[in-house]
């Protein structure tokens, strides 16, 4: 029991927030209010995905068996609690306040079907729990993470204070500013995965990394860190069907910045492009896109058959796998 308490750290208790990995399997049904009510008012992204409807879609079945098959945390969490993501999760919002080089706190909400009874099972094995508000919290070993099962229909798992500051605010009024309620309400009402930041991109890049590249490099040893840089804020979503169809709204400080940032975008699609020959799905990729800007907005759109999708997840995940440690 140990041991997998041991194991059944932070990571563990967030493991939900790998399904935002599925990039497409929300219907298109605005994000839920009752779990928008408890994301913190100053999340800097925001992000949905409804796995209900991975269960229709045929890459959100492959996407789940891979999960379920591949992950040994989910693996423990289902066998420790009988709390199975995959089966029991309809949609899922995930919201943080820290960029990524920040602390790693933030929030997994999730609706669903969940068995009141599991914080009880989990504790008749030796999990540690805490009743914060007439809730029950599963702890990791170390107090600093939690799963909440808030009710029948909802849970919450994060750090244990976002944890708990979401019991806080439940059944409360959504507390995020209204231009980023409205922003929220849009794309997850049109697509099937979405994502919201509203901060600068460049103040979510990993710490240490500079605006001429990564620590360490010349202004080319990270080309991409300019980019972020004139990115103020950016809205993107995903929708399946016979093809994958993946659409961004990249917001510049000018229209000046915003035509700039579109000519950039360009360039490294020509430079995909430029790999016909050494790298045929790359070129082909690079065929699947379209770029352009409007006033301050830059609008990129991709899509792919969802076969030629499916091929470009299994690469990825090949590079991934073959990357050395520390360097995923």
């Amino acid at each position: 029991k140990g041991a997998v308490l041991t194991s059944m750290n932070a990571r563990t208790l967030t493991t939900a927030t790998l399904f935002t990995a599925f990039a497409g399997v929300i219907a298109a049904n605005a994000a839920d209010t009752q779990l928008l009510s408890m994301v913190m008012p100053d999340a800097k992204v925001v992000a949905g995905v409804n796995v209900d409807s991975a269960k229709a879609s045929p890459f959100g079945r492959y996407v789940l068996a891979q999960l379920q098959t591949n992950n040994t945390d989910l693996q423990q969490l289902i066998a420790f609690t009988g709390f199975d993501p995959t089966r029991d999760v309809d949609e899922v919002l995930v919201a943080t306040p820290s960029g990524v080089g920040g602390k790693a706190n933030g929030l997994v909400l999730a609706r669903g079907t969940f068995d009141p009874t599991l914080a009880t099972l989990a504790a008749s094995k030796g999990a540690l729990t805490e009743i914060y508000n007439g809730v029950t919290i599963i702890e990791s070993p170390d107090q600093q993470a939690g799963i909440a099962f808030i009710s029948t229909a909802r849970v919450a798992a994060g750090d244990i204070t976002s944890v708990k500051a979401a019991i806080d605010r439940q059944g409360s009024a959504p507390s995020l500013p209204a231009d980023v309620l409205a922003q929220v309400s849009k794309w997850s009402g049109a697509e099937d995965a979405w994502v919201v930041t509203t901060v600068p991109l460049a103040g979510l890049a990993p710490a240490g990394t500079t605006t001429a590249g990564a620590t360490g490099g010349g202004p080319m040893a990270n080309p991409m860190a300019g980019v972020m840089q004139q990115v103020q804020q950016m809205a993107g979503g995903v929708k399946f069907g016979a093809s994958v169809v993946g659409t961004a709204a990249i917001q510049a400080d000018n229209a000046a910045d915003a035509t700039q940032l579109g000519n950039t975008l360009q360039f490294f699609v020509n430079l995909m492009q430029m790999q016909s020959q050494k790298n045929p799905q790359m070129a082909n990729l690079a065929q699947a896109f379209s770029i352009n800007a409007t006033g301050t907005t830059v609008n990129v759109t991709i899509t792919l058959p969802e076969a030629q999708f499916q091929q470009l997840f299994q690469m990825e995940k090949k590079a991934a796998a073959a990357a050395p440690m520390g360097k995923k």
